[in-house]
């Protein structure tokens, strides 16, 4: 166990690592989905491709830890990449009519707060917060709620199905997200203290 924590400590500096290309990858297909449903206006090829990409959200953290290839990067950009997806789905179905205003500014609002509170510690010199699976499993439902939104909003004959999965999917996302970000504050609170 001290060998796995010391070789997980000796590889947080690396940056070429197969967590951290999958991560990138992942932020890389943000303007793909967006010229999918903007350009090409296929809701169901976008609709596809961001649930293939909620999909793996797993795949990154799974990597680094199995393989022992933690990183200060990977830290960052697996997070960076899943809300950068979440914004760009939320942005894409609203625009599209798909997802509710009010359900969007819910989602981006949680965001938006959580981002101002990772730049307020960064500022401030104080250790980062880690994502808690709480936090994670909101942004994977959330994930599967918004391609869901997109299929229901297609012309797919079956399209009254993802519509109600997608709220199933949505109501687990956005509690679990927003409980997320209540238990961010005391350890922010923390991370500030120790920084003092």
């Amino acid at each position: 166990m001290a060998t796995r924590r010391r070789a997980e400590g000796d590889g947080l500096g690396r940056v070429w690592t197969l967590p951290n290309l999958v991560s990138a990858a992942r932020l890389a297909c943000v303007p793909l989905f967006l010229g999918v449903l903007f350009g090409a206006g296929d809701l169901v090829a976008a609709a596809s491709l961001l649930a293939g990409l909620g999909a793996t959200d797993w795949v990154d953290g799974y990597a680094a830890r199995r393989l022992g290839q933690v990183s200060a990067l990977g830290k960052v950009l697996d997070p960076t990449a899943d809300r950068a997806l979440l914004a760009a789905g939320a942005i894409g179905s609203v625009v599209y009519g798909a997802l509710p205003v009010w359900l969007f500014v819910v989602v981006v609002v949680r965001e938006a707060l959580v981002s101002l509170g990772v730049l307020v510690l960064a500022a401030r010199g104080a250790r980062r917060v880690e994502v808690t699976r709480l936090g994670k499993a909101g942004t994977f439902a959330l994930m599967f709620a918004l391609p869901l939104f997109l299929f229901g909003h297609s012309g797919l004959s079956w399209h009254l199905y993802p519509e109600e999965a997608a709220w199933a999917f949505a109501a687990l996302g956005v509690a679990g997200s927003w409980l997320a970000a209540a238990g961010y504050v005391p350890r922010a609170r923390r991370a500030l203290a120790g920084a003092g």
